[in-house]
C-alpha cells in the first residue's frame, strides 16, 4: 500500500524459536529463574524498539505458557558475555534480592581464557579509571586515588594451563564498568577475544558467568547455581581456531546456539529471512546458512566433501527446518562462474523437502518473491535488512533512485512508505520484472513507479544531460561486474560511481553508499566518497556509518563485509 501505510505481513513460525531453549534454564521457581546466557545476546534491550536481549525471550516463553511474563532484573552481563543471570520471577521478591546485589552479598565466579605470563593464584587490586574517549584504565592501587578512579578487587586462580594461554577463574569482590577485562589487561594477560583491550583474537570475547551464589529470597537457603563451561571456551585455551565440527548432534547444536544470538530479527514476529549461521564466529567456518521462510540456504565458501555438505544439511533439517539449498560459491568474487551450473547451485535441495519455485518471505512485515532453486542468487540480499528499513523511514513524499538495483527491494520500501515516485535501474529485465511484481505486492501504483532497463553509468550520464534529480539514491554495486559496454570493480571505480549519482541528488537530498568489497575499509569508503563529493561539486553536510544487521556479525577487532554510509546533502 502507498500514501505512507505499509504493507504488513506476519512472518510464519520459526520452530527455532519456539520457546525460550529448555537447556538454558538452569534454575526456575516462583520466586527466580536462572539462565545461561548465550553470548551476543543483551540482557536487556536498550530501547523499546529492539528485542535482541533475554528479557523479551524469556518474556515471550513465559506468555506462550499462558502465566506471567514480568523478570526483574538484577544484574547484567554484556552482550558478549555468555553466562549465569537471574532474574526475579516475582515483583515481591525484588527487594531481598535487591538487598543482596547492594550488600556484595551474591558470590559471582567466572572463567575466562587469558594470554600472557600469570602466577597460580593472586589477588588483583586496581583503581579503575576513564579516559577522555571512553576506553576504562586501570593501574596498581596506592592509597591515593585520582579523581573519578574507582577500587577493583578481584581474586584470580589458574584453573588449566596451554602454552601461553590460561583457563583462569575469576571471583570479582567489586562490581566496575568492565572490571575483569581491565584488571587482566593491567597484568599483561588480556582475554582472549577482547580486542578493546589487547586480547588476542578469536571468535569472540572468552569470558563466562560460571556460577552465582545467594540466599533465595523466600525460604533464606543458599542458592548456588553453576553454568557449564562452553566448549568454545577450551578450543579457545587450546589456541585453535573454529573448527567446523563433524558430528550431526554437534553441527545442530551450533547451529541452534547461532540462531539463538538472533533471538531479535524474529523476536516481533513479521520477518523470517536472515542469516541464522556467519561462518567462523558461529563455530562454522566457511559457511553461511540463511533461513527463508521453513527453508535454508546453506552457502559454501570452501572446498567440501560431499558427505560432509550432506552433514551439514541433515543436521539443519534436524533443527526443524523443512529443506536446504546448496549454493558453492566461488573463493574470490572477482571469479565469475555460470551460477545455474548443477555443481555451482542444484536445482534440488540436498536435505529435506523442495520449496516452491517461487514464494514470499516476509521482512519487517514487507513481503518479497524469491526463488531458492535458480542460481546463487535467491531475489534478496539479506544484509541489507536494517537499511531498507532506514530507507523506509526517509521516503514518505520523496523520490528515491535505487540504482544496481536488483529485484528492487529499496524500491518496494519506499514504495510502500508512501514514496512520491521511485525509479528502479538494472541491466537485466528479468530481475526488473521480479521488482515489479514485489512493487505489486505492496499495492504500489504503476504510474509513480519506473522501472529501467539500463548500463546505470549510462543512465546517470542521460539523467544529468536533462537534469533530472532524485531526493534519494541507493548506491549498492557489486564488488566487480561485467556487461557488454563496460566493467566495475568497486576498488577503482566506486569513487567515479558515486561522483555521478551525487550530480543528480536534489539540494537536501540523501545518497545511501554501501560497498560489500573487503578489501576497502571503512576509512578508505569514506575517503572514497569524500573524493565523490569534490569531483561532484557537492558540499556533504552529515556523513553517518551505519552498522551491520546482528545476525551479520563481524570477528572481534575486524570491520564488518558490508560498509554503510548515509550521505545528507547541504
Amino acid at each position: 500500500m502507498t500514501n505512507g501505510s505499509t504493507t504488513t505481513v506476519a512472518a510464519e513460525t520459526i520452530p527455532l524459536y519456539a520457546a525460550f531453549p529448555a537447556r538454558r534454564i538452569l534454575f526456575e521457581d516462583e520466586s527466580v529463574v536462572v539462565v545461561d546466557k548465550p553470548f551476543g545476546l543483551a540482557t536487556h534491550a536498550p530501547d523499546e524498539s529492539r528485542h535482541d536481549d533475554v528479557i523479551s525471550w524469556l518474556g515471550q516463553h513465559y506468555r506462550a505458557r499462558g502465566v506471567s511474563p514480568y523478570v526483574g532484573v538484577h544484574q547484567r552481563l554484556d552482550r558478549e558475555t555468555s553466562g549465569v543471570l537471574l532474574f526475579a520471577r516475582h515483583k515481591d521478591d525484588n527487594k531481598k534480592l535487591a538487598e543482596q546485589f547492594e550488600r556484595r552479598l551474591v558470590k559471582k565466579v567466572y572463567v575466562a581464557v587469558v594470554e600472557g605470563r600469570i602466577p597460580d593464584e593472586t589477588s588483583l587490586h586496581h583503581y579503575i579509571g576513564e579516559t577522555a574517549d571512553g576506553q576504562r584504565t586501570a593501574r596498581a592501587f596506592d592509597r591515593r586515588p585520582r579523581r573519578g578512579e574507582q577500587e577493583a578487587i578481584t581474586e584470580m586462580k589458574v584453573l588449566e594451563r596451554r602454552g601461553k594461554r590460561s583457563l583462569v577463574e575469576l571471583s570479582p569482590k567489586t562490581g566496575r564498568t568492565h572490571q575483569l577485562r581491565v584488571q587482566m589487561a593491567a597484568i599483561r594477560a588480556p582475554i582472549v577475544g577482547d580486542a578493546a583491550y589487547g586480547g588476542a583474537p578469536d571468535t569472540r570475547l572468552m569470558l563466562h558467568a560460571r556460577q552465582i551464589g545467594l540466599s533465595h529470597p523466600r525460604t533464606g537457603k543458599p542458592l548456588s547455581i553453576q553454568a557449564p563451561i562452553p566448549a568454545d571456551l577450551a578450543r579457545a585455551l587450546r589456541g585453535e581456531a573454529s573448527t567446523r565440527p563433524t558430528s550431526r548432534d554437534e553441527i545442530a547444536l551450533r547451529i541452534e546456539e547461532a540462531a539463538e544470538r538472533r533471538y531479535g530479527v524474529v523476536a516481533l514476529g513479521d520477518t523470517n529471512a536472515f542469516r541464522i549461521v556467519h561462518g567462523a564466529g558461529d563455530g562454522l567456518p566457511g559457511i553461511t546458512i540463511d533461513l527463508y521462510g521453513r527453508h535454508a540456504v546453506l552457502s559454501f565458501y570452501e572446498e567440501i566433501e560431499r558427505r560432509e555438505a550432506d552433514a551439514l544439511a541433515n543436521a539443519i533439517v534436524d533443527c526443524g527446518i523443512a529443506g536446504v539449498y546448496a549454493k558453492f560459491r566461488p573463493k574470490h568474487a572477482s571469479r565469475i562462474v555460470d551460477s545455474r551450473r548443477e555443481d555451482i547451485a542444484p536445482a534440488t535441495p540436498i536435505a529435506g523437502a523442495e520449496a516452491p519455485a517461487s514464494f514470499e518471505i516476509s521482512e519487517h512485515g514487507t513481503p518479497y518473491e524469491v526463488h531458492l532453486a535458480d542460481g546463487l542468487s535467491t531475489g534478496i540480499f539479506l544484509d541489507q535488512r536494517e537499511n531498507r528499513k532506514r530507507i523506509a523511514a526517509l521516503s514518505e513524499d520523496k523520490t528515491l533512485l535505487n540504482l544496481f538495483a536488483y529485484t528492487g527491494a529499496f524500491s518496494v520500501v519506499a514504495a510502500a512508505a508512501g514514496a512520491k515516485g521511485t525509479t528502479t535501474v538494472d541491466t537485466s529485465r528479468i530481475v526488473l520484472d521480479w521488482a515489479e511484481r514485489n512493487l505489486r505486492r505492496v499495492g504500489a501504483d504503476p504510474a509513480r513507479h519506473e522501472s529501467v532497463e539500463s548500463d546505470v553509468f549510462a543512465f546517470l550520464a542521460r539523467a544529468k544531460a536533462t537534469r533530472r534529480t532524485w531526493d534519494i539514491a541507493v548506491l549498492d554495486p557489486p564488488s566487480f561486474s561485467t556487461t557488454k559496454k563496460s566493467t566495475f570493480s568497486a576498488e577503482s571505480d566506486y569513487e567515479k560511481l558515486a561522483a555521478a549519482t551525487l550530480e543528480i541528488i536534489a539540494p537536501g537530498g540523501r545518497l545511501l553508499a554501501c560497498t560489500n568489497h573487503r578489501g576497502i575499509s571503512m576509512a578508505q569508503f569514506r575517503k572514497r566518497l569524500h573524493g565523490a563529493a569534490r569531483l561532484a561539486k557537492r558540499e556533504v553536510r552529515q556523513m553517518k556509518n551505519f552498522p551491520p544487521p546482528t545476525d551479520y556479525p563481524p570477528p572481534p577487532g575486524e570491520e564488518p563485509h558490508l560498509k554503510s554510509v548515509l550521505l545528507t546533502l547541504a
